[in-house]
């Protein structure tokens, strides 16, 4: 077993390409978001009701990813180098089932999909346009989940940021083009920032493909066909995280829904506090993935002490490093608060709230890095059932009884989300230390 210091650096090792990559995406989100507002604020809404769909879209095929690196993972760990990639091959074979017609029906029902998210016309014109642009990439945005998923397992996290840089580089580029009509390119408007990010994904999808070509054949990858208890499994562990996802994006709208129940003012705010949440978790995202590699290889060498052990070390990590992008919001909630908000009272709205938030990105730690780990024991349907009952039927009612029944507005929404990620943190931890999923075949 390796000691504590080399542990850690395995640890980073994985985490840090992944949180850099994800990061970067954010980031890349808030330079769009700029480049399109300079157009007003209709297209500025489009692209933000397109991506939201988009997100909502995505989802289904999400699940790819785990499903593919808790395979890889395991064949990893077992030294069964000829198959590693065999559940990479039946993944982008399950991406191109689902993604190809599910591309054609939303670009036939464009429209009606985004006439239920938003009831503005002059934004759904725009969002229309935006949405039809982004949804032609479906298939290479569930494609490049499967290859994430397979080279994440196999513990080179490394290609994920190199790749992810050069598409981001695409985007940017081609998104201004598009968008203004440089270099004798049609002005597209938002449009343009929808075709940018597909001309960009289409690139990704090839640099993954030559990369896997070049070096992934000698584990199988097109070369070995995938038997029907692969695509089985890859099923298996695709569809709850999926499930989990579609629902769990369905969850924060509701609890804006609720916020809109409160006033326009919460809604501001509360928009900006989930964002920022969102933003500030995915180092600890980026662990769980790291977790879910190390533990899948553990169990693979049927070292269950070994896998127990690393999604405590993980926990362990994140905590301080959580901590630490926390505090300023703790220490600083004003500063932190004008950087988005600009208006005094929205500033004293929101002041106690980010400083609960802060500590809600803390006390999440373990819940973000066990589901993970979980998911890469292939324990797939606990941690589906285990976050959509703690939202839906625990945080998202209590949230509405106290904040808009009991008038508590949106400080008490933040308190019972607060008791909500203790809870969430308590189950994983409880799920972690039974250990049921360490007799899970994958």
């Amino acid at each position: 077993m390796l000691p504590e210091s080399s542990r850690r650096q395995t640890i980073l090792r994985l985490a840090l390409p992944i949180i850099g990559g994800m990061l970067t995406q954010s980031l890349l989100n808030l330079v769009d978001a700029a480049l399109v507002g300079s157009l007003g604020e209709v297209p500025l809404a489009a692209v933000g009701i397109g991506g939201y769909a988009i997100f909502l879209i995505t989802a289904v095929v999400f699940g790819l990813s785990s499903g593919v690196q808790a395979q890889a993972a395991r064949r990893h760990g077992e030294q069964d180098w000829k198959n590693r990639a065999v559940s990479l091959n039946a993944g982008l074979s399950i991406a191109l089932t689902v993604a190809g017609p599910l591309t054609l029906l939303c670009l036939w029902q464009a429209p009606a999909l985004l006439a239920l998210i938003n009831q503005d016309p002059a934004v759904n014109a725009e969002a229309v346009g935006y949405f039809q642009w982004r949804v032609i990439s479906l298939v290479p945005v569930a494609m490049i989940l499967c290859f994430r998923g397979y080279w994440n397992g196999i513990q080179q996290t490394g290609l994920y940021l190199r790749i992810i840089l050069a598409m981001h580089l695409i985007n940017v580029v081609a998104s201004i083009g598009l968008i203004f009509g440089l270099a004798g390119l049609p002005a597209m408007g938002a449009a343009g920032a929808g075709a940018g990010t597909s001309l960009s994904l289409f690139a990704g999808l090839a640099l993954w493909a030559l990369h896997s070509l070049r070096q992934a054949r000698s584990s199988g990858f097109l070369t070995r066909r995938p038997c029907a208890v692969t695509f089985a499994t890859t099923l298996r562990l695709a569809v709850p995280h999926s499930f989990q996802q579609i629902w769990f994006a369905a969850g924060y709208a509701v609890l804006f829904w609720i916020l809109g129940q409160i006033g326009t003012a919460s809604v501001a705010v509360g928009h900006v506090l989930v964002n920022l949440s969102l933003l500030l978790i995915l180092p600890g995202v980026g662990m769980g993935m790291a977790a879910m590699s190390l533990v899948g290889q553990s169990l693979g060498r049927q070292d269950h002490l070994d896998a127990h052990r690393w999604g405590w070390d993980v926990v362990r990590l994140a905590w301080p490093c959580l901590a630490l992008i926390a505090l300023p919001m703790v220490l600083f909630p004003d500063a932190v608060l004008g950087l988005f908000l600009h208006d005094a009272q929205l500033i004293d709205l929101g002041r106690l709230p980010l400083q609960l938030t802060a500590a809600m990105i803390v006390l999440d730690a373990a819940a973000l890095v066990f589901a993970q780990a979980l998911l890469g024991a292939g324990a797939q349907r606990t941690v589906m059932t285990t976050t959509l009952t703690l939202q839906w039927l625990v945080f998202l009612p209590l949230a509405w009884w106290v904040g808009v029944h009991q008038d508590a507005g949106l400080l008490g929404i933040w308190w019972v989300q607060l008791g909500y990620r203790c809870l969430n943190s308590a189950g994983f931890m409880l799920i972690w230390q039974r250990r049921g999923w360490q007799r899970l075949a994958v």
